[in-house]
């Protein structure tokens, strides 16, 4: 099976006056097509950052990180931007959605901006709501959706433009037991569903092990 995702010996250290921090200390991961992996560990044992690699997100890193077999990690800045916009989608534990649009509207607006039409956005977006059970909800501003709605959306959002990696960090983490069972439960359908891979970051030992594999991360160093 080809790989959607290979890290080879990444690093990441910050310098703070004269102390060198660590982060990330050679990591070695790799993620197969339509695979789902959680990346487990506590809180500053590296996921965020980890995950901000493989996002392209932040620079400073050094090792070769390749997405869907292109070689990124030195890859031009436009060339990155590229490269999130067309195989890559995030949800982070913060929904971050624009409070003055509805639920249609938030997941409509990325793929007007990958010059997506408007009628095939629209479209899409109600698609991919629907699935996640928010059809009667499509109209609703944030402030009128639950916190499991609210990450639904987020959810939906990052799948609108098929991604071919969605990268997720700590997506359930303000939400109750019941409700993150169910928002990973659908989160996890879609993405199969959809064709994507997807490394989701938890500290929660539970909802990791419903993923295909899991890596633990402590202290920067991969298991």
């Amino acid at each position: 099976m080809s790989k959607i995702v290979e890290l080879i010996d990444v690093r990441r250290q910050f310098v703070q006056g004269d102390v060198t921090i660590e982060v990330l200390r050679g990591i070695n991961l790799s993620v197969d097509k339509g695979e789902l992996v959680a990346l487990l560990g506590p809180s500053g044992s590296g996921k965020s950052t980890l995950l901000q690699a493989v996002g392209l997100l932040e620079g400073g890193f050094s090792g070769s990180i390749k997405l869907d077999g292109e070689e990124v990690s030195a890859a031009s800045v436009d060339r990155q931007t590229e490269i999130r916009r067309q195989k890559l989608g995030f949800v982070y534990q913060f929904h971050h959605l624009l409070p003055d649009f509805d639920a249609l509207e938030n997941v409509v607006l990325p793929q007007l901006i990958a010059d997506a039409l408007p009628d095939a956005a629209t479209e899409r977006a109600t698609h991919l709501l629907s699935k996640l059970g928010l059809a009667e909800r499509l109209h609703h501003r944030p402030s009128k959706l639950s916190g499991g709605e609210q990450q639904r959306v987020a959810v939906a959002r990052a799948l609108a433009n098929r991604p071919k990696l969605v990268l997720a960090d700590e997506p359930t983490g303000n939400l109750d037991e019941h409700t993150a069972d169910k928002v990973l439960g659908e989160f996890m359908a879609l993405v199969r569903d959809e064709g994507s891979s997807a490394i989701v970051a938890t500290h929660n030992e539970r909802l990791a092990a419903k993923m295909d594999r899991v890596f633990r991360l402590h202290e920067g160093v991969l298991a």
